[in-house]
């Protein structure tokens, strides 16, 4: 009797024998042959130190809608075709390293393209390549069910329950896997895995990553440029030293008086909306321009009176606490590529509510309590990263007390790390000479990192290459309001389709429109959309519903 995945398999067969075409007009399609169970059962074994533990063929799977999730994206499961579900590791040189754990899906109808799926936080955590990828509209095929052959890694170390997610970095082998080493070797172990199942190398590659994810993603571009064609980096934490100093220095701010409660938060974003919002010509509750009103706002006439306190004011230390977020991080010495500072955070979003990573300032900075050591639950994010890299990455010291640390006491280690973590690099000559397109998306409402850093690198890419040199191969978005992991305003844009575009057929692309949906099967409704414009222009109101792209333009 015919198996399922042989019926699967003849019938794709059938139908991509006339075969997808690409843009330079070649035939290119592949299936996994005659037995699809079987050859995917094949791929188990050893591939000299890349071990495939386990290969099963996976059924077509419904689309699936979590009532509740860390992120609105990550409550959509989407619907999957028939594939091989391959896991395998890494072994490491270091008998104390823990191995590189990967997950390669193989679609039975194969496009000949494959998305590699970046990390996040300090990862450890197995990327299975199977879930919506960064800014991606919840309508949209996944990648997988598009054809992609996707895949992911937990970049060499795994965070167990109750471990602060720093603690590996105290093995050698296991930080520099994480700094770039795992994204390199899961990325050729994945060609071989294709070239195995279908007999062909993958015709165009792309890489799509946020915030961790997007770091790595130019450090692809930066490291490795011949392998990839396309890349999508969103809100990448690129000056990640620095952000890890300057997320410390916020938190040691807010210890003590210098903590502000969710009241005070929401006092602050009202203030912020009240000086900028009509900028554009619309009351949308919405900043469109936070680099100009960075300038404008000043926190000062939120200032107690008379000695007072409350939830309608502000005391001295906590306005001198939002100054130092908002302030540059000067660095006593030089890092990689030249910098010694990290930007200052911007304005707005500042009470976007906070839902687990989600949020502005009580999600990632302030969190509900004050700051400690260790850091507790219910510490901003930022606290518990930074403080944790002070100790485990920096210092290499756990019981560090970080009210004590100098980074000039440790300079040679802060060297050692910027050069393995800090993905600054401008020069992306190779990277544009084999014809490699770069997307970089920030939010502007992103208290996790700070946009500016993004901003900053993108116009040395400039600087350095020339404007419109760097125009033929790398494009530069902001969104307005949008939070780290796309809440708070429009933020969801089909950037794959963007990639291919570009990429398959010299598509250059200009202003786009993001849009925020409504995360409710199967329509997922659209409740307002924007122009996403390309940095350094914003959205201006010009006429019609605040809710519509159309209403606004793209300028300077």
């Amino acid at each position: 009797m015919e198996t399922m995945g042989r019926r699967i398999a003849r019938l794709f067969a059938w139908l991509g024998a006339a075969a997808a075409v690409t843009a330079t007009g070649t035939a290119w399609a592949a299936t996994l042959a005659e037995d699809a169970d079987a050859v995917c059962k094949g791929l188990v074994g050893a591939l000299d130190s890349v071990k495939i533990d386990a290969a099963t063929f996976q059924s077509p799977s419904p689309l699936a809608v979590a009532e509740r999730g860390p992120t609105p994206s990550g409550r959509v499961t989407p619907a999957n075709p028939a594939f091989c579900k391959v896991l395998g590791h890494i072994d490491p040189v270091d008998s104390k390293a823990p191995p590189i754990k990967f997950q390669v899906n193989l679609p039975v109808e194969w496009n000949g393209r494959s998305v590699q799926y970046g990390g996040g936080g300090f990862n450890g955590v197995l990327i299975t390549g199977l879930a919506l990828p960064p800014a991606y509209p919840f309508d949209k095929p996944a990648p997988l069910a598009r054809g992609f052959v996707t895949y992911g890694t937990d970049s060499g170390h795994e965070t167990k329950p109750g471990e602060p997610p720093q603690v590996f970095a105290l093995n050698d082998e296991a930080f520099e896997n994480f700094a770039h080493r795992a994204y390199k070797r899961v990325r050729d172990a994945a060609v071989t895995l294709m070239e195995r199942a279908y007999g062909k190398k993958p015709e165009k590659m792309y890489f799509m990553g946020s915030s961790e994810g997007g770091r790595e993603g130019l450090t692809m571009a930066q490291r490795y440029p011949d392998d990839f064609d396309g890349i999508f980096a969103r809100v990448p934490v690129i000056n990640w030293v620095g952000l890890q100093h300057a997320g410390t220095r916020s938190g040691l701010a807010s210890m003590g008086e210098g903590w502000i409660n969710p009241a005070q938060v929401k006092l602050v974003g009202e203030a912020v909306r009240a000086a900028c919002d009509k900028a554009d010509g619309s009351d949308d509750a919405l900043v469109q321009d936070p680099v100009t009103c960075k300038a404008v706002f000043k926190v000062e006439t939120l200032r107690c009176g008379g000695g007072k306190s409350g939830d309608q004011c502000l005391t001295d230390p906590q306005i001198k606490a939002i100054n130092t977020l908002h302030a540059t991080y000067k660095f006593p010495f030089v890092l990689a590529n030249g910098l010694d500072d990290y930007p200052g955070w911007g304005v707005s979003g500042e009470d976007t509510p906070a839902i687990g990573p989600t949020g502005g300032w009580t999600a990632w900075w302030l969190g509900t309590a004050p700051p400690a050591q260790p850091p507790a639950p219910n510490n901003g994010i930022a606290w518990i990263y930074g403080a944790g890299g002070i100790q485990y990455v920096f210092a290499r010291d756990p019981k560090l007390d970080v009210t004590t640390y100098k980074p000039e006491d440790h300079k040679a280690r802060l060297l050692e790390v910027s050069g393995l973590m800090d993905s600054t690099n401008p020069d992306l000559s190779r990277f544009r000479e084999r014809k490699g397109k770069l997307i970089i998306l920030e939010h502007m409402a992103d208290y996790a990192q700070s946009p500016y850093a993004g901003i900053r690198y993108f116009e040395n890419v400039e600087r350095l290459m020339g404007t419109a040199t760097t125009a033929q191969f790398a494009r530069l978005y902001t969104a307005p309001g949008v939070d780290h992991v796309g809440s708070g305003a429009p933020a969801n844009v089909d950037m794959l389709s963007v990639l291919v575009d570009w990429v398959e057929k010299d598509k250059a692309p200009g202003d786009l429109e993001v849009t925020e949906q409504k995360v409710e099967a199967p329509a997922f409704p659209i409740v307002r959309a924007l122009p996403l414009c390309r940095w350094p222009a914003w959205p201006h109101y010009k006429a019609g519903s605040v809710t519509e792209a159309s209403s606004y333009f793209c300028a300077q």
